[in-house]
């Protein structure tokens, strides 16, 4: 994957990552690559849902607290979670204090485990909505980066019909950016496939970890 030369021309990224040095680090390191990982899929899909009405600069901010407080995204220990654990986070200031959120992502982790109980993993049931290969998409402006598709949709509704929450077509289309289903970096970025000379190669591992990632536009251009 492409590293910035501090040496070289300016870097050109897509536009929305350019708010923050936390937003440039996530866009350049972790956006839109291909990920394979269930706790890492469960992970972004868990952060996705708790930026709906917030910025994903805050969500980028306590994603070390979800962490922390959701035993590293570990599906099977997030499952175990009671009332008591709920009252809890509902106090922790690490992350989004939404009761509806945190009982969201409870419930998401024990549909994460019968989905690979039937599946095999999560990663198989999402891949599946584009192929199973990354769809590399050429926008020249953000404006013309979707809200949602017609294949966001379509992994909402099955999503919700095994009883996953906070996963909204606009919700599921941000996700699929994050992970990697869809690379909607704009051509000029220095992160598209076509400035790159190659498609994106699988989730590298950073300073977090192999579960590090999450993006964006959903488009980069509102809140959620």
């Amino acid at each position: 994957m492409p590293r910035p030369d501090p040496a070289a021309a300016p870097i050109l990224r897509c536009s929305w990552a350019e708010g923050s040095e936390l937003e440039r680090e996530y866009h350049d390191a972790e956006w839109g690559v291909p990920s394979h990982d269930d706790v890492h899929l469960f992970e972004m899909l868990t952060l996705e849902g708790a930026q709906a009405g917030l910025s994903w600069r805050t969500i980028l901010g306590k994603r070390d607290g979800y962490r922390r407080v959701f035993a590293g995204f570990d599906p099977a220990r997030v499952a175990r979670f009671d009332r008591r654990r709920v009252e809890r986070l509902l106090a922790d200031p690490g992350i989004v204090r939404h009761r509806g959120k945190i009982e969201s992502t409870i419930e998401n982790a024990r549909r994460v485990l019968e989905v690979q109980e039937r599946e095999g993993s999560l990663a198989s049931l999402v891949w599946s909505f584009v192929g199973g290969s990354p769809r590399i998409n050429r926008w020249r402006r953000a404006v013309e980066v979707p809200a949602q598709t017609v294949e966001s949709r379509a992994l909402s509704k099955e999503l919700r019909r095994r009883g996953f929450r906070f996963v909204g077509p606009t919700t599921c289309y941000a996700f699929m950016q994050a992970v990697g289903l869809v690379d909607d970096h704009l051509v000029a970025c220095f992160r598209h496939p076509q400035a790159a000379g190659s498609a994106p190669a699988d989730r590298p591992a950073s300073s977090g970890g192999p579960r590090d990632p999450g993006p964006r536009p959903r488009s980069r251009r509102r809140s959620r």
